[in-house]
């Protein structure tokens, strides 16, 4: 069986992925492209073949329909409203969880087995949802989480030290959204605590800086795009080089019964294990209000 994406929403989020994807060397063999608007996704596949000369591998990309689904590896959702200036993600539930119910269930309906993973804030409800309404296992659901907090973070850390951002371990967890934290106490700097590079005023002004981003981006630009759409390329070459590789997505935390940003074991089988990390009781206490607040969403509306 090909290495088939589906990718259902076609705005700037998706479109960012496609074209990353495009882009980076990838496991990807048949790219298939769901709108509501047909004509739109019909212009991106042929925009994007058209880049295929220059690109370092083979993708076969077209335009489709819900039936695509079917024989996918993986589905992912970035459809849904857009966070508009002022708009928490939170903000974004009412009008997205409806959107959701029928993009599900129209792909379950196509006999789909295989992996979400989901990008629509708010995230971690979003995922919630999509595991309510598909009925698939636990693993075979993800949102992207903090993933691309957590790249924020390792950026401004590595442009602040001058080092190299992949030498940089470090996590954001919790909601993708204003009740995210960082574990400063798990933090590494290659194999040394982060507090021998920045001080605790230094950590709190990268954490708001890092939680802040995305509301400073859509006040200049509108939105977020770019940042997420190498994110889910991540998250999906991981997936499907079944390569065990460590990223902070929102994976199934059973005790609680929610879908949350933390360090997960993603492979072939999805989010295979969520990593639990012993972390300081004020950190503990961060991780249980971000759940709380993710709880209160998905009461009012599952």
């Amino acid at each position: 069986m090909k290495n088939k994406v589906v990718i259902i929403g076609c705005g700037n989020v998706g479109m960012s992925y496609a074209y990353a994807l495009l882009n980076q060397k990838s496991a990807v063999q048949e790219l298939v492209l769901i709108d509501v608007n047909q004509e739109k996704a019909k212009g991106e596949a042929m925009d994007l073949n058209h880049g295929l000369p220059f690109g370092p591998t083979k993708i076969h990309i077209y335009a489709g329909n819900y039936a695509d689904c079917k024989d996918a590896k993986m589905v992912c959702i970035a459809a849904g409203a857009n966070q508009e200036k002022g708009e928490t993600r939170m903000d974004l539930i009412y009008k997205n969880s409806v959107i959701f119910k029928s993009i599900v269930e129209e792909v379950m309906k196509s006999g789909f087995q295989g992996i979400f993973l989901i990008a629509t804030n708010p995230v971690d409800v979003m995922t919630y949802l999509t595991w309510k309404y598909s009925k698939l296992p636990t693993s075979q659901v993800l949102g992207t989480g903090t993933i691309l907090d957590t790249a924020r973070l390792r950026y401004l850390i590595g442009d602040k030290l001058n080092i190299n951002p992949k030498n940089i371990h470090a996590y954001v967890m919790g909601e993708h959204g204003d009740s995210e934290f960082v574990p400063w106490s798990i933090a590494r700097i290659g194999l040394e605590e982060i507090d021998k590079y920045l001080t605790k005023e230094e950590q709190d002004s990268l954490h708001i800086q890092v939680r802040d981003a995305a509301y400073e981006i859509i006040q200049r630009k509108g939105n977020t795009s770019y940042g997420i759409g190498m994110s889910m390329v991540r998250i999906t070459n991981a997936i499907l080089n079944d390569e065990n590789t460590i990223l902070a997505v929102s994976s199934y935390d059973q005790e609680n019964d929610v879908f949350v940003g933390g360090p997960t074991i993603l492979n072939q089988n999805g989010a295979d294990k969520r990593i639990y990390i012993n972390l300081t009781s004020k950190e503990a206490e961060k991780l249980k209000h971000s759940i709380q607040i993710i709880q209160e969403a998905i009461d009012k509306v599952a």
